[in-house]
């Protein structure tokens, strides 16, 4: 960014807060783009092309298999919807895809108890080619999506200058505002300027957006995985201060229920994403999903530290020559999320430590419920040792919390 911009957004940023008091915990929904991409040949792929019916399909897997109830609200259209502006240079969908409209869908997803987001580009073309929000549309994007009752958009950054990304994004935020409607507001900004400082301001970017995506776009891999966590721990320092209710950062979608993740790597996405407090947007077909991968996405106590209230990221705190990494997670109550990791591709591998070498020195006693499993370990102390056998590629997650003395009772 040239410094003519970085010393226009100081200036603008504080005037155009988003101040919307949305997402006080990660988002969690489902999102179209990584299972679905951008097919939109509904003529030989009815089922499985961009469009009403998918989503309305989606919406009612989200509200009958028990996503929404466990807080996984958001139906996310991604990129590939629209077919360009009308006459009064209004955005429109693809008649033939979208045949009601985008408000339909929106009544449709609310009827549900759930919300729609929608996809929009800060330039002259979305990453695919379709009609973008250049500056001096940013105004009527932001009214028309509040019309048709979105409740959040991402705005991706493709086609557009440094520049016009600096003076963009602030002004969507100001006109999300200005409609009235509470609109969430994903960026994609971070990630076109390498994600870190001085290019990018979280201090300012959490005024602007309420979550961001700040690294490359994840891919149906292990490796794809493993490269956004690498990023995510090597800055952690800059990103894990930068994170907090209503500002999140969004290392990208869930892949599990599709086709690249082995069950443990898919267990350690779910608890490292968790772990680092990420948005858990869903991307695949609900229509499908096995109940092994169901049980990952819905295990209700790796639900409950995900939305923990402090919404502090978490970090890894360690690094073992035995390839053995573990993340630490405030919550509330004077609770932790721990996660051992196994970068291992060998074989089970039994690691011991104790709480205090973890660096969780306390006269408290702790108990440990393992998320996946349920099963309890009672009487921790920080200097008790214990030891966890971790999988290779995959997790041992604890929900670590004090034990509460029982008050005495008084005859």
């Amino acid at each position: 960014m040239s410094l003519p911009a970085v010393l226009l957004l100081a200036l603008v940023a504080p005037v155009l807060a988003l101040e919307n008091g949305l997402l006080r915990t990660p988002p969690m929904g489902w999102l179209a783009w990584e299972r679905f991409r951008c097919n939109i040949n509904c003529e030989e792929d009815p089922k499985n092309c961009i469009s009403e019916k998918l989503f309305m399909e989606m919406a009612d897997r989200l509200a009958q298999d028990g996503w929404r109830d466990l807080g996984y609200i958001y139906l996310n259209i991604d990129d590939c919807w629209s077919s360009g502006r009308d006459a009064q240079g209004r955005l429109v969908p693809d008649s033939k895809r979208f045949p009601h409209g985008i408000s339909f869908l929106a009544d449709y997803a609310h009827s549900l108890g759930l919300k729609l987001g929608i996809y929009g580009d800060l330039g002259n073309f979305t990453c695919m080619g379709y009609a973008g929000t250049t500056l001096d549309k940013v105004g009527q994007d932001a009214e028309t999506f509040a019309e048709w009752k979105v409740d959040m958009l991402k705005l991706d950054g493709c086609y557009s200058t440094q520049e016009e990304q600096a003076l963009g994004y602030p002004k969507m935020a100001a006109a999300l505002n200005a409609t009235g409607r509470p609109i969430a507001f994903s960026c994609s900004w971070p990630a076109y300027e390498g994600g870190l400082p001085p290019k990018v301001n979280y201090s300012l970017l959490a005024n602007i957006c309420n979550l961001w995506r700040n690294y490359a776009d994840i891919q149906d891999s292990w490796e794809s995985v493993l490269s956004i966590l690498d990023w995510f721990v090597k800055y952690q320092d800059v990103l894990q201060p930068a994170a907090g209710p209503g500002h999140w950062n969004d290392p990208d979608m869930l892949l599990i229920g599709n086709f690249g993740l082995s069950f443990e790597q898919a267990q350690s996405q779910m608890a490292l994403w968790t772990v680092l407090a990420a948005p858990l947007f869903m991307s695949t077909d609900l229509r499908t999903i096995s109940p092994q991968n169901m049980g990952i996405l819905q295990n209700p106590l790796m639900i409950k530290i995900n939305q923990d209230p402090l919404g502090i990221q978490g970090r890894r705190i360690l690094k073992d020559k035995s390839h053995i990494e573990v993340f630490l997670r405030p919550l509330a109550n004077e609770a932790y999320a721990l996660v051992f990791f196994s970068r291992r591709t060998d074989m089970p591998f039994r690691y011991g430590t104790s709480l205090a070498q973890l660096g969780l020195s306390s006269a408290k006693v702790y108990e440990a419920q393992n998320v996946y499993t349920g099963n309890i370990i009672s009487g921790l102390q920080d200097k008790t040792n214990f030891t966890v056998t971790v999988n290779p590629s995959g997790v041992v997650m604890w929900y670590l919390y004090p034990v509460r003395k029982r008050a005495q009772s008084q005859d």
